[in-house]
C-alpha cells in the first residue's frame, strides 16, 4: 500500500472505528476523491512535454505513474488543457468525428 493509501486507511479507522455507517458511505468516499495537485499536473505536462508526441492515453499513464492513482476525465482534462495553453498541438480524434 503506498503511503497516501496508508494515511486514508488510518484517518478512516480513527474517524470510525466501528466501521462507516451506510449513511455516510457516500459522502466519505466523495471527500477522498483523488484530484491532482497544481504541482502533480506540471510535473505530468513537463514529462509529456519532454517525450514529444502523445495522447489522452499518454496523459493517463503519466498521471498513474506520478501518482501512483488512477486519473479522473477530469485529471486528464486538467493536464490536457495545461499543455495546450502552452501552444502544444493537441489533436483529438475524437474531434473530427461526425455527429449525427
Amino acid at each position: 500500500m503506498t503511503n497516501f493509501i496508508t494515511k486514508i486507511v488510518a484517518w478512516i479507522k480513527a474517524g470510525y472505528p466501528d466501521g462507516v455507517p451506510h449513511p455516510d458511505q457516500v459522502p466519505l468516499f466523495a471527500l477522498l476523491r483523488r484530484r491532482l495537485s497544481d504541482d502533480e499536473v506540471i510535473a505530468v505536462a513537463n514529462a509529456l512535454l519532454e517525450r514529444g508526441a502523445f495522447d489522452h492515453i499518454d496523459i493517463g499513464v503519466l498521471i498513474t505513474e506520478i501518482t501512483d492513482a488512477l486519473p479522473t476525465p477530469e485529471d486528464i482534462d486538467r493536464v490536457h488543457d495545461r499543455l495546450a495553453n502552452y501552444g502544444w498541438p493537441l489533436d483529438d480524434p475524437r474531434d473530427s468525428e461526425d455527429v449525427e
